[in-house]
């Protein structure tokens, strides 16, 4: 696949109009969005890349239309981790020995209103239970995932960033449950804090090496298409691995309060250098949008700021 050179002019002026400027790609080259329609419609499929397509035919400023009904598979779940306690369940922390900068150890448990653990989860890609771990500021972001004892408890060692609150949001799926829940709860961690700002609104950003571009809008109460497109010395990366059963992962948090989505890509039948997700954010301002993937056997995060 190429995203450089062959970008058919009937597709441009029915995308963007033939006027419209190119700009730089996921391997640092001038990129139109007509090249980058070509490539889309050969790795996604027509269906997929003209719903996406369409919503940015008036200029660069234009958020994602909405998708056809079925377009894209894996749809988010509804915004979560803001409750301690939902759908008859608690996140029950036993113990949060943690300091800024060094190993500790978290226990919890999933309890019912009796106070007994849960101990049968569904699995939902590869894992019984998701914990995603960040700062109040939106800062030192993880996604890790804890072993259960017979008991119910869950311990995993994590290393915090730096002092404050920090969040943590279990996501799972109790077996026999018409859905999955999400649960957050802050734990301290000692130390002076000072909130970081956060990183302005930008379309492609630098990790380890990697150019990662997010391309596409965001609205509110709306299903939105994004494109994630990633690069490497001055090549697209065609050969993303499986991460936790996809070829790569989406996790949203609203700034303020940190309402959390997890969305999981389209389905793709083979790697190639752009994921295409499908997003619903619940209301207008900004988010913090984290995308995982696996490339050479390593997982990496690349973190934008978007405003809605």
């Amino acid at each position: 696949m190429t995203t450089t050179d062959q970008r058919p002019a009937t597709l441009a002026e029915i995308v963007d109009g033939a006027s419209q400027p190119g700009r730089p790609g996921p391997d640092g080259a001038s990129v139109g969005r007509a090249g980058r329609y070509a490539a889309a419609v050969l790795v996604l499929g027509l269906t997929l890349a003209v719903g996406f397509f369409a919503g940015r035919a008036g200029g660069t400023a234009g958020p994602a239309r909405p998708a056809a009904a079925g377009a894209l598979a894996h749809a988010n779940h509804g915004p979560g981790g803001l409750e301690v306690s939902r759908d008859g369940w608690t996140l029950t922390v036993d113990q949060a020995r943690l300091r800024a900068g060094k190993p500790g150890e978290l226990v919890f448990r999933i309890t019912d209103t009796a106070g007994a653990a849960l101990t049968d989860f569904q699995v939902v890609h590869d894992r019984q239970l998701h914990l995603i771990l960040v700062g109040r500021d939106l800062g030192g972001y993880q996604h890790v995932h804890p072993e259960m004892s017979p008991d119910g408890s869950w311990r995993v060692t994590i290393t915090p960033a730096a002092p404050g609150p920090l969040r943590a949001i279990a996501d799972f799926w109790p077996t026999g449950a018409a859905a999955g829940t999400t649960l957050g709860v802050d734990l301290p961690v000692p130390g002076r804090y000072a909130a970081e700002e956060l990183a302005p609104p930008e379309e492609t950003v630098l990790v380890d090496g990697y150019t990662v571009t997010l391309d596409g809008g965001l609205r509110a109460g709306e299903s939105n298409q994004v494109l994630v497109w990633l690069g490497r010395d001055g090549q697209p990366v065609n050969d993303l691995q499986l991460h936790l059963g996809a070829y790569g992962h989406l996790v949203a948090l609203r700034q303020g309060d940190l309402a959390y989505l997890h969305v999981h890509p389209a389905a793709a039948s083979q790697p190639s250098s752009v994921v295409a997700f499908g997003i619903t954010v619940p209301s207008a301002g900004t988010y913090r949008l984290f995308f995982e993937f696996r490339h050479l056997d390593e997982v990496r995060v690349a973190a934008f700021t978007v405003v809605v």
